[in-house]
């Protein structure tokens, strides 16, 4: 990769998660978020394509399943959206259609046609 992505939140949702995590989650966020700058392609084990261009980071810490939605936009710069700590096998339908809905919040911002 030529040069490092961009990281960015879209609103608070991001940062209200992550300041529900204990340190050692953080610190494994934080890890993939840095891999995520610098590597063309990540295993399917840190990042899954979930769908309609939305992918999520997947990390486990202290037994639980921490995911966070994000989008690439533009092809370099990271959105990231909602998070939650997943208690079932599957991720809740209800947290994929949150984050599709901010996704396409943030292109409507992103034309101005939002606040």
């Amino acid at each position: 990769m030529e040069k490092e992505r961009k990281i960015w939140a879209y609103k608070e949702y991001f940062f209200d998660f992550i300041a529900t995590l204990r340190e050692g989650q953080l610190k494994k966020v934080y890890y993939v978020l840095d891999m995520l700058k610098t590597q063309d392609r990540l295993n399917v084990r840190f990042v899954k394509y979930i769908r309609d261009g939305l992918y999520e980071i997947r990390i486990s810490s202290d037994g639980e399943a921490l995911r966070i939605f994000f989008i690439f936009d533009e092809g370099n710069v990271v959105v990231l959206f909602n998070g939650f700590s997943k208690k079932s096998m599957s991720t809740p339908r209800s947290e994929i259609n949150m984050a599709l809905k901010l996704k396409e919040e943030y292109y409507d911002w992103k034309r101005g046609q939002i606040d």
